[in-house]
């Protein structure tokens, strides 16, 4: 006897409730679980050595942590001279439209350039990060294209960026070792704007605003920086740094659960990197960037290329006719006698030679008459300058780097004269050789000629640095 089976329908609203079930288990899950991957790195910020790692070199959002490359190539740019501190900002739509955490500028507002250096590192203002990246470079992508080749002067090989304030963009990555050499660069760099990462708050010029990081500044002892991060892609992050006497350590998380537990476990490393540390360590600061091997394999296009001399004109001169200078009727008569008086002398003297020829008193008087013409006054040789040099001497010189063979030296040497062809016209370039490489030198230049390529190479994100007299 067949058996029948009754199958239940169920009903419209049942079948929702199974499927935001099914959407639950299968999606929120996941991601609640997978969203923030946790990486950490402990440095000693005196060597550089590395005491603690986990997934340090494991590519993350790193959130705000961004600003802290903003706000060294910002510094780079005061240092260099294409920017100060007291510039006024005008303020763009785009950064005026940056969502939270925001200063509040207005579109069209202008505002010191220290404001908003002081918003981004104390309050980590998404629209003050955006300002200072178009101060600097004229757009963000511009800015992002200069972040990522500091990155890599600076040795951060995993690290790109696309924007200047750090919310979440498709391969804007980074990861703890990164930002730990990025950490100890901010902090040894730039020491005098250091400060500004432990400040509980700041006048940001239209406002007063409060650290992000001040808990961790008021509950670590010796806590003095540097930047907090937090996306939901990235989590909480952090780069921190202690001092204790004569140690300091830089401690990095990426993907804290919250504010809370993430201060609580950077706190952990920053002891373990204490214990860890000798107490007495030669301190070796990082150098600033290198960017020389940057431009490895690529054409340089000559962008001051000089096409018609500059050299000064002459000065116009006056084409008059020289002045005729008449002499005075008492004068010619007294000339004339004079003239006279000789051509006796000269008259006995002819006699003795026959064969020459004697000489009349009218042919004498005619020769009286005869007055040589005023020379025109000789116009000064016109002075071309070339040089304006204070200094008494071409002894001055400038280096572009050191190299670890002599062709290397001399290939930059010569590409660093077509580029700088207008200071560096009639330098000498010289390779010396030491026993720690092949020093490149342009010599034979005043001190404010060196001094001026120095800052035009640096400008362009060449090393340089002046040579004196020895």
């Amino acid at each position: 006897m067949a058996r029948t089976v009754k199958v239940r329908r169920s009903s419209p609203a049942r079948l929702g409730l199974y499927l935001a079930a099914a959407i639950w288990m299968l999606v929120v899950v996941p991601l609640s679980a997978y969203a923030a991957p946790y990486a950490a790195m402990v440095m000693d910020a005196r060597s550089g050595k590395v005491l603690h790692s986990r997934n340090a070199d494991t590519r993350l959002h790193p959130a705000s942590l961004t600003k802290m490359m903003t706000l060294y190539v910002v510094f780079e740019a005061v240092r260099l001279g294409e920017i100060t501190m007291d510039t006024q900002v005008r303020i763009s739509r785009t950064a005026a439209a940056e969502p939270p955490s925001k200063l509040g500028l207005v579109a069209g507002q202008r505002i010191k350039l220290r404001y908003l250096v002081r918003a981004a590192a104390v309050k980590s203002a998404n629209d003050a990060a955006t300002a200072l990246g178009e101060a600097i470079s004229g757009s963000e992508a511009a800015f992002a294209r200069r972040m990522n080749r500091t990155a890599k002067a600076l040795g951060m090989t995993n690290t790109t960026f696309k924007n200047a304030h750090g919310l979440t963009e498709s391969g804007h990555l980074s990861t703890a070792r990164d930002m730990s050499i990025l950490g100890r660069h901010v902090l040894y760099d730039y020491p005098q704007y250091y400060n500004l990462f432990s400040r509980k708050s700041t006048d940001a010029g239209i406002k007063t605003v409060n650290n992000t990081n001040r808990r961790l500044l008021a509950a670590y002892r010796g806590a003095d920086g540097i930047k907090t991060g937090y996306t939901r892609a990235a989590g909480f992050n952090l780069v921190a740094s202690a001092e204790r006497g004569n140690e300091r350590i830089i401690a990095t998380v990426f993907g804290g659960r919250s504010t809370v537990t993430r201060n609580a476990k950077v706190a952990e490393l920053l002891d373990l990197g204490f214990r860890r540390a000798p107490s007495r360590v030669a301190l070796r600061k990082p150098g600033l960037p290198d960017y020389q091997g940057l431009t490895k394999g690529q054409t340089i296009r000559v962008a001051t290329a000089i096409r018609q001399s500059l050299r000064p004109k002459l000065r116009p001169t006056s084409d008059a006719p020289p002045p005729v200078i008449v002499a005075d009727a008492a004068v010619i008569e007294a000339d004339i006698q004079s003239a006279l008086d000789e051509a006796k002398v000269a008259e006995v003297e002819v006699q003795k030679e026959p064969e020459v020829e004697s000489i009349s008193k009218e042919r004498l008087v005619a020769l009286a008459n005869i007055r040589p013409v005023a020379r025109p006054e000789r116009a000064p040789e016109p002075e071309v300058v070339t040089r304006l040099s204070t200094s008494g001497g071409r002894h001055w010189g400038i280096n572009v780097g050191r190299y670890p063979s002599r062709y290397a030296a001399e290939k930059v040497l010569l590409k660093t004269a077509l580029s700088e062809i207008t200071t560096l016209d009639g330098a000498l370039r010289k390779v010396v050789q030491s026993t720690r490489g092949f020093d490149a030198n342009f010599m034979g230049l005043t001190r404010e000629t060196a001094d001026l390529a120095c800052r035009r190479l640096q400008a362009r994100q060449i090393s340089c640095f002046m040579i004196g007299p020895s």
